[in-house]
């Protein structure tokens, strides 16, 4: 389990740090208007988050008396390597912790500004929680860039062929794994009555 959780993050993870990687210093710090984030706003704050939830997690409240969450929303960045490094930094923090989950603590209780919650909900709060910011990042960075975005997705017009290229990829790992036990005769797990 503690595998699949660390798979999803850091897939997300690389969604952040491609879009990165397109961005000047400028343009990471770019508001559409006053009351809007910047990019660097949005990491400032994911960051504080991951800091403040999983640092002793599975000891102290998720939400630490340090943290000081509406001061995430004002940027004190000065430049795009204190932005990524503290991004880094939240990330640490997170791996960290989800190496610490084993099956004698998944379901253990920890809180989150004192309200109880299994150490697997804990985890999937955030697991809806950074994606949603990353999206905004994204579509912060996709809008900067406009006809220079290199897309983190299926290219437009190219879903068809991205679908081809997917069930080949797979069609084949299926027919050396075996994975249904119904629809492939080969699995010991296949009723007689579906063999042929």
């Amino acid at each position: 389990m503690k595998d699949l959780f660390v798979k999803r993050f850091e897939y997300y993870k690389s969604l952040g740090d491609k879009a990165f990687d397109q961005l000047t210093d400028d343009q990471i710090f770019w508001q559409y208007n006053e009351e809007s984030n910047s990019i660097a706003v949005i990491v400032k704050h994911i960051a504080g988050n991951m800091l403040s939830r999983w640092t002793n997690f599975l000891t102290e409240d998720g939400e630490k008396s340090w943290r000081h969450r509406d001061e995430e929303f004002v940027n004190t960045f000065k430049t795009k390597d204190e932005v990524l490094e503290f991004w880094e930094k939240g990330w640490k923090c997170l791996f960290d912790a989800l190496n610490q989950i084993n099956d004698e603590n998944l379901y253990a209780t920890i809180y989150i500004r004192g309200e109880a919650h299994p150490v697997i909900d804990a985890i999937l709060r955030q697991l809806a929680h950074y994606p949603y910011h990353i999206g905004q990042i994204i579509y912060l960075a996709k809008m900067i860039k406009n006809e220079d975005w290199k897309t983190l997705s299926i290219a437009r017009n190219k879903s068809q062929e991205f679908n081809n290229e997917m069930n080949n990829k797979f069609s084949q790992k299926d027919t050396d794994s075996n994975s249904s036990p119904v629809c492939f005769q080969n699995s010991p797990e296949v009723r007689d009555e579906y063999k042929q």
